[in-house]
């Protein structure tokens, strides 16, 4: 009996296992992004939301709106912001009209105030 086939066929199978096989590690093992503290796990909306800054016109002038408040300045935004938990961030969401440099100072205002996840939505 001829082995030289066998053998042939036996390192291509250990080959191809070998490839084939995933060397990620498990979801299990993965460290979240939120982590939640088992004493604190309250659960409410408000541990969980992030900070959301609009961009928009407001009677023909640009203004940023955080939450229900307006503010017409970056030096108050980023006053603001630097009063809230930068752990999960900040979105700034841009509206139509409003100049890029406007904008971007609310970017840079986030950045300022110590977040180092800041996000730009445009708004369609």
């Amino acid at each position: 009996m001829n082995m030289t086939s066998m053998i042939d066929v036996t390192f291509l199978l250990l080959v191809y296992f070998m490839v084939s096989t995933v060397l990620a590690s498990p979801e299990d093992r993965l460290t979240p992004t939120i982590r939640t503290q088992k004493e604190a796990a309250s659960g409410s909306d408000a541990d969980f939301q992030p900070q959301i800054v609009d961009v928009m016109l407001f009677d023909g002038k640009p203004v940023y709106r955080l939450g229900q408040l307006d503010i017409r300045s970056a030096t108050e935004l980023t006053q603001r912001l630097s009063n809230l938990p930068t752990e999960l961030g900040v979105f700034i969401r841009g509206g139509e009209g409003v100049s890029v440099g406007f904008t971007m100072a609310a970017v840079q205002a986030a950045r300022d105030a110590g977040f180092d996840q800041v996000t730009y939505v445009p708004l369609d």
